[in-house]
């Protein structure tokens, strides 16, 4: 066996081990926690009085305005000169779900306006309250519309666990890093670091797909392509 493979086959169960155990756990947290922060920011951008607006706003523009690396520094290096001391996974879910909930919230608030006025009018002409209008009439509908921005968003989100590693997560990419310091392979455990990001993003590639069919069948998009 080549040198180069048999060093790819050596770290593999290493680096899946790693994908398992920091990388997945992050990834979904992240996005459940990020995904809910989003909703209820949207809404507020949406319904709430104008000091919660202002808020929401603040928020989101403070987000999507800095990089994400910086936010997992200022988190993790930076809090401490407050006194609050975070280990490093916390830190870094804290950072992706503040990153995320900020994204999606722009999503969620896009695709709720999206639905029609008549909707939320034929909702309350039949005596809905505002709460049942949202969760039986206005959010099934966004949520087709919704599917496809999302599910990108936690595609991309698989990829930025990355850098976690800056903080000291060991997570996929720097156990890999690890591996690289031991080794002096740079080209190969990185480029398998690669690829098995690049399976990952792919599998939900796939997924998103089908998803996103599923949700189309009952929207009326598959019908109108036809």
């Amino acid at each position: 066996m080549p040198h180069w493979l048999q060093l790819m086959a050596d770290a593999l169960p290493t680096l899946l081990w790693a994908g398992l155990i920091f990388t997945i756990p992050l990834t979904l947290l992240s996005f459940i926690l990020g995904l809910a922060l989003g909703l209820v920011t949207a809404i507020a951008r949406l319904f709430a009085p104008a000091p919660l607006v202002a808020v929401a706003r603040f928020y989101v523009w403070v987000i999507r305005g800095t990089p994400l690396l910086v936010q997992l520094f200022v988190i993790f290096y930076g809090l401490p000169s407050l006194g609050i001391l975070l280990d490093a996974f916390p830190a870094a879910l804290i950072g992706f779900t503040l990153n995320i909930g900020a994204y999606t919230s722009e999503i969620i608030r896009a695709t709720i306006s999206s639905v029609p006025r008549g909707q939320w009018e034929a909702a309350y002409s039949i005596g809905m309250s505002w709460s049942q209008v949202m969760r039986r009439t206005i959010l099934p509908q966004a949520t087709r519309v919704a599917i496809p921005p999302l599910s990108n968003t936690f595609i991309s989100l698989v990829k930025d666990t990355s850098l976690a590693a800056a903080i000291t997560v060991p997570e996929l990419f720097q156990t890999a890093q690890r591996i690289v310091a031991t080794t002096y392979e740079p080209l190969i455990l990185y480029i398998e670091a690669a690829l098995i990001y690049l399976a990952m993003s792919s599998v939900l590639s796939a997924l998103q797909v089908r998803l996103e069919q599923r949700f189309a069948r009952y929207g009326g998009f598959l019908e109108a392509r036809a």
